[in-house]
């Protein structure tokens, strides 16, 4: 039975409808009306006024970001403007309508889901323009960000435009799959398929068809989220639904070769014409949109493209099982359009828009438009958790949340380097603490008043399941064992395990949520006392479950099941790894380590929405992971702004697709295979800020380049001029920059920084009259420590923590040596206000910050710099805490726009970087 709260929450914010920035006044009136209606209707339960405020207060936050696009134009024509007012929108009114009474999105979220979806679909073909027709776009979001909602939401406008086949590809394992049927069968069919797949006015009505006096739509779905209710033919053909009919038919189908094959087996046998000129059957005259989710992961070829004895790119050959299967199915459609749906579009940029074949036709890349998804205000994805160094634009230092505990105790029970056959003895304590961690959350949002909401844990330590299955045990061991003692232990005891857990609660929950609150505006965040826990905590405890999530288990994470609310520990592998989303996402433990972008980001569940209870939330992970997830957290940010940089230049996906891959940052973000044709590529440093940002601490290296660093600053003479304290040289020659660095010892981890291919595209700017010239700034840090004489001058060394000093190599915390501001130090006033021009007037700069920036940040400042001049900055670093006495050079170099396409080959070896980015 619905809650008077459960009630309140949908008509407060129905009463807000109209309201596009309401006041917090406005919100508490509409409060109080709604209370004295249900009141007055006989509703005696009581209902926190306080917490329904904050609640409403924090849905009605403004969503302002707009998406960024950039597309093709060609061979399309602008329909929806003109259509949009004979559309009958009715699958789509009702899912607003679900969407505020059911799921609590204010109005300002729904007309911003309008707005993106309505981008979206205008960049599909009409469904009923005639002839023969094929969109491909891909639309980027955050993980965990509400990508599911927004494809819902397309999907309910395109079958109100006439779409008739909606295919839904949804992952590799049946339980994301089942997970996105069901979320489907909600938001879009309005029946539960479990009972019945066929549209039937006896079915089991549930989410939009469960809408008090809606109109029941038919739909139908040959698909069910049943376990095993993956398109079947034989269940296809009993049901009796054919496309083409005037009513849409939806499936939900896993990414499996045989489950693919079978689809298009039975939509050519049933709807397909043969071709006279081919003898390929076709399907006419119904409209196919394809949703393939997660679209980086199964659906990018990882086959080579084979070459004849002249070089020449062959007009057939064999590709990966899945990405053929799509690739056929859009080709045995008169009418197609697909739309990739990822958080991480690294692969997918690296698609061969040539990569075309007889066989399957052209491949996935989305040559017609990318979306950029902004993410919504309370979104916190990796910049928030992990932190975010101050780029110009915002004037502040980001810091990640304090939710993360770097731990170094789990080698015996889950070894790096472990098989199989391991069997782990005995959890770690920093397991044991994040299983009671775990415990005093669920306590906590209880004590907010969160009784029904589900809570989760995630661990996440091996790939193999048969030590997945070991771990499991220990962690219900361990369960059980805190139950008991929470159940019989007095609550006084100084030895008990109230005690232990109330000293968790003081030295790591308190100050937490305080600081918690000094970064994000939460309404629903308030602080607890521990008399306001402790009696909650048992209760906390009898609710929890562990699960086994794998291919191999029966378990399930069935939130549907339980409307009072579940709480479960979550123990898995793979199946974690992507699209399955663990509701009331509160602790995480998590070791198993990656190295590509792609996978460690979709590895990340701990991204997403955490109204009421970010600050209950823990990251237990290792110091490695956190540099990696850091360093990730940079180059996704330095991907973003390739791609607005392209959009204000109106390109196309190719043209972003090419500079992606002329980017040096290229070669780190994806697997090797799925870069086949980016292991030998040509590489662009133009407009790019390289720095060395993780250092050796071997004594003869340091000094080896502070050897090198001090005789260059002797060689050039007096400073030209000052910076501040900073010694500034101006026009040197790039020979003479060359030359340090190739005697400067980069660390192979700066990757960006390799001295190979930076050194020869260098050489090539400067036989073309590019990068002629440099300016060199010595950075001297006048509140410093520490001082040291380099090259003859006097200067204070910059302090930078060494946030693991056990680690054979220094690594800058936060991914970055230079000081942003320090980027035109060398710049005249008028190139600084041009640059910053060029930024505020950037269209795409108000979907990144709200704020106004007063300095220019990096693309900018290096667009506005002379194609002839870049600029070599000189860091003298001291380490904190210090491992020696010699201090760490630092460099980083500005490098400018080029008015000429300069590109150097750039080759790798495909085993090294398997071993090194695909472990």
């Amino acid at each position: 039975m619905t809650s008077t709260y459960d009630r309140a929450v949908p008509l407060v914010l129905l009463m807000l409808k109209g309201e596009r920035n309401p006041t917090p006044e406005t919100i508490r009136k509409k409060v109080d009306l709604v209370l004295a209606m249900l009141q007055a209707e006989g509703n005696t339960d009581s209902v926190n006024r306080e917490r329904l405020t904050r609640e409403v207060e924090s849905r009605c936050e403004i969503w302002r970001g707009t998406a960024t696009v950039l597309e093709d134009r060609k061979n399309h024509t602008i329909w929806l403007p003109y259509r949009k007012s004979q559309i009958d929108w009715k699958f789509w009114r009702r899912y607003e309508r679900y969407l505020m009474e059911e799921r609590r999105f204010s109005e300002q979220s729904i007309i911003t889901l309008d707005e993106l979806t309505d981008r979206v679909l205008e960049r599909l073909e009409d469904p009923h323009q005639e002839g023969s027709w094929d969109r491909r776009g891909m639309v980027v979001g955050q993980v965990q960000s509400g990508k599911t909602a927004n494809y819902t939401g397309l999907i309910c406008k395109a079958a109100d435009a006439g779409y008739k086949l909606i295919i839904v590809l949804a992952g590799m394992h049946k339980s994301l799959r089942s997970q996105t049927q069901l979320r489907l069968d909600e938001g879009f069919l309005g029946f539960d398929t479990q009972l019945n797949r066929a549209f039937n006015h006896e079915n089991l009505r549930i989410g939009v068809g469960n809408l008090q006096g809606e109109e029941f739509i038919t739909v139908h779905s040959l698909t069910s989220s049943a376990d095993t209710g993956d398109f079947n033919r034989r269940v296809a053909s009993q049901v009796g639904v054919l496309p083409g009919g005037n009513d849409p038919v939806l499936l939900v189908v896993k990414k499996n070769k045989s489950v693919l094959t079978n689809l298009i087996n039975w939509a050519t046998s049933v709807r397909g014409q043969e071709d006279p000129h081919t003898g390929v059957r076709i399907v006419r005259g119904i409209p196919l949109l394809v949703i393939d989710d997660e679209a980086d992961n199964a659906s990018v070829n990882t086959n080579p493209i084979p070459r004849d004895e002249n070089g020449t790119l062959l007009d057939d050959y064999e590709v990966s099982a899945i990405n053929g299967k799509i690739r056929t199915l859009l080709s045995h459609f008169e009418k197609s359009a697909y739309i990739g749906y990822t958080a991480t579009p690294f692969a997918n940029i690296f698609i061969y828009p040539q990569g075309e074949t007889v066989t399957h036709g052209e491949d996935l890349f989305p040559r017609d438009f990318i979306i950029n998804l902004p993410a919504p205000p309370n979104y916190i994805g990796p910049s928030q958790i992990f932190g975010f160094p101050w780029d110009g634009a915002d004037g502040e230092d980001r810091s990640g949340l304090p939710i993360i505990r770097t731990i170094n105790d789990y080698h015996r029970f889950i070894p790096d380097d472990h098989k199989t056959d391991h069997n782990p003895q005995e959890l770690p304590g920093s397991l044991k603490k994040a299983i009671r961690s775990f415990i005093l959350s669920c306590a906590a949002r209880m004590a907010r008043g969160e009784q029904k909401n589900h809570s989760s844990m995630l661990i996440h330590v091996t790939r193999y399941t048969a030590v997945q299955e070991k771990v499991h045990r220990l962690v219900n061991d361990e369960l059980n064992l805190i139950r008991r003692r929470l159940e019989y232990s007095d609550l006084t005891s100084p030895d008990g395990i109230y005690r232990e857990i109330e000293d968790i609660w003081n030295s790591d929950y308190v100050d937490t949520t305080h600081s918690v609150l000094q970064q994000i505006d939460d309404p629903l965040i308030t602080e607890l006392t521990w008399n306001d826990i402790q009696h909650r905590l048992f209760d906390a405890a009898t609710r929890i479950r562990v699960k086994l999530i794998n291919g191999t288990a029966s378990d399930a994470l069935d939130y549907a099941e339980h409307p009072d609310g579940l709480s479960v520990i979550a123990i898995g592998g793979d199946k974690l790894s992507r699209g399955l989303t663990l509701e009331g996402l509160s602790v995480s433990y998590y070791l198993r380590a990656s190295r590509m972008y792609d996978t460690l980001m979709q590895m990340g569940r701990w991204f997403g929405f955490r109204p009421g209870y970010i600050d209950l939330c823990r990251l237990y992970t290792s110091r490695e992971l956190v540099e990696w997830y850091q360093h990730i957290s940079l180059a996704s940010e330095e991907l973003q702004s390739e791609f607005d940089y392209m959009a204000t230049l109106n390109a196309t996906p190719s043209d972003y697709g090419l500079r992606v891959r002329t980017h040096p940052d290229g070669l780190l973000i994806t697997a090797v295979n799925k870069m086949r044709h980016g292991t030998v590529m040509d590489v662009s440093y133009a407009n790019s800020l390289i720095e060395t940002v993780f250092f050796h601490k071997d004594p003869n290296i340091l000094l080896n380049n502070l050897n090198v660093v001090d005789q260059f600053i002797k060689n050039l003479g007096p400073s030209s001029r000052f910076s501040g304290q900073n010694h500034l040289w101006d026009n040197i020659r790039t020979p003479i920059v060359q030359e340090l660095l190739n005697e400067y010892i980069i660390h192979e981890d700066s990757r960006k920084a390799n001295p190979g291919p930076l050194i020869e595209y260098i050489e090539k700017r400067f036989s073309q009259g590019e990068l002629t010239h440099w300016t060199v700034a010595l950075i001297n840090n006048t509140q410093a420590a520490r001082r040291f004489t380099l090259g003859g001058h006097d200067i204070g060394l910059t302090r930078r923590a060494d946030p693991d000093p056990s680690s054979p190599k220094y690594a800058l915390k936060k991914g970055h040596i230079i000081d942003p501001k320090h980027e035109f130090i060398d710049l005249s006033s008028d190139q600084i206000e041009e640059a910053l021009r060029m930024m505020l007037t950037d269209p795409d700069r108000s979907s990144r910050s709200e704020k106004i920036p007063t300095v220019p940040s990096g693309p900018y400042i290096r667009r506005v710099r002379s194609p002839k001049q870049g600029l070599l900055l000189i860091y003298p670093l001291d380490p904190e805490p210090p491992q020696v006495s010699i201090p760490v050079m630092g460099l980083a170099l500005s490098i400018p726009d080029s008015r000429k396409t300069v590109k150097v080959q750039y080759k790798v070896n495909n085993i090294y970087w398997e071993q090194e980015f695909d472990s």
